[in-house]
Parts: C-alpha cells; sequence; structure tokens
C-alpha cells in the first residue's frame, strides 16, 4: 500500500496560442492514464466561473493569477495535480503564486511554452492576434500589452519545434525527475 499521492502544480505560462492548453491536456489525459488524479485549470473558464468581472487591466490580471494559484494550490496540497495553462504576463504575480506554494509546502513547477509572437499569431487559435490588427480589441498580451518572459524557469517548451506529444512528455519527464509522479 502507498502512501497519499503526490500533488504539485504545474503552470504553464506563455503568450495566446502558444500551445498551452494543448500541452496541459495531453499530459493531463496520460497522468490520468497512469491513475494520477489531474485537473486542469483553464484560464478561460476560470475567468468565466471564479473572476467574472474582472478586466484585463494590470491589476486585474493580477488578482485573477492569483485566485488561480489559490485554487491550484488548495487542488495539490490535497493529492492532485493542477495543470494550470494561464498567461500570466507579469513575473512578479508568477512570483507570488510559487511563494504561496513554497509557505505551504506545495510543490510548484513553472513552464514557459516559448512560441515566438510570430508563430502564435499564425495559430490565432482564438482569433485574437486578428482582432487585434483590426483594430476591435487592444492589450493584447504580447502585441500591446507586456509579457515578462520567465527567466529561469523550471522547462522551456519551444512548442512550434515539437509535436504536443513531444512536449507532453518532456513535461511528464520533469515531474518524473522531481519526484513528483
Amino acid at each position: 500500500m502507498s502512501g497519499p499521492e503526490l500533488g504539485a502544480t504545474v503552470w504553464l505560462t506563455g503568450l495566446p496560442s502558444a500551445g498551452k492548453t494543448t500541452i496541459a491536456h495531453a499530459l493531463a489525459e496520460q497522468l490520468r492514464g497512469e491513475g494520477h488524479r489531474v485537473e486542469v485549470l483553464d484560464g478561460d473558464e476560470i475567468r468565466e466561473f471564479l473572476s467574472a468581472g474582472l478586466g484585463f487591466s494590470r491589476e486585474d490580471r493580477h488578482t485573477n493569477v492569483q485566485r488561480i494559484g489559490f485554487v491550484a494550490e488548495l487542488l495539490a496540497s490535497n493529492g492532485v495535480k493542477a495543470l494550470v495553462p494561464v498567461i500570466a504576463p507579469y513575473a512578479d504575480s508568477r512570483e507570488a503564486v510559487r511563494k504561496r506554494h513554497q509557505t505551504e509546502g506545495t510543490p510548484y513547477l513553472e513552464v514557459h511554452v516559448a512560441a515566438p509572437v510570430e508563430v502564435c499569431s499564425v495559430r490565432d487559435v482564438k482569433g485574437l492576434y486578428a482582432k487585434q490588427a483590426a483594430g476591435e480589441i487592444s492589450g493584447l498580451t504580447g502585441v500591446d500589452d507586456p509579457y515578462e518572459e520567465p527567466e529561469s524557469p523550471d522547462l522551456r517548451i519551444e512548442s512550434q519545434d515539437q509535436t504536443v506529444q513531444e512536449s507532453a512528455a518532456a513535461l511528464h519527464a520533469l515531474l518524473t525527475e522531481r519526484g513528483l509522479l
């Protein structure tokens, strides 16, 4: 009989359409198949249900990231692998989430899905880059709003150079290496 499962938060930060959510879901499927408890905290769903009413100002983005970080830590401290594909454009917001995990003694990994803006704007999964180019929206992260790249993430994934499965495998290897699987 083994002990309780060790939870962890894996935060996938990167530009819109970098591949964060796709990679998170591929990893979640693999981990579930191995019998792990996994939740994907999708940024769009969180905004709809937990952060309704927040806009995209720096302050509102910070509040959103802190709320997601709280939920992720709660899940992770209870043995769940919380996969968080959320842009979190500001380094200080991500650092505050990391510190909360450290304070609680909960494993936290930061993964930079580092596809360049040129690649992301071609993918344009949600049509955001096209809307920004047409002047329909402003404040698009990495275009006319800042994105502060992580300086020393636990893993950097160049999603434009590998398949989704290769990216998920690299993340799986990191979790294994850190003793979290």
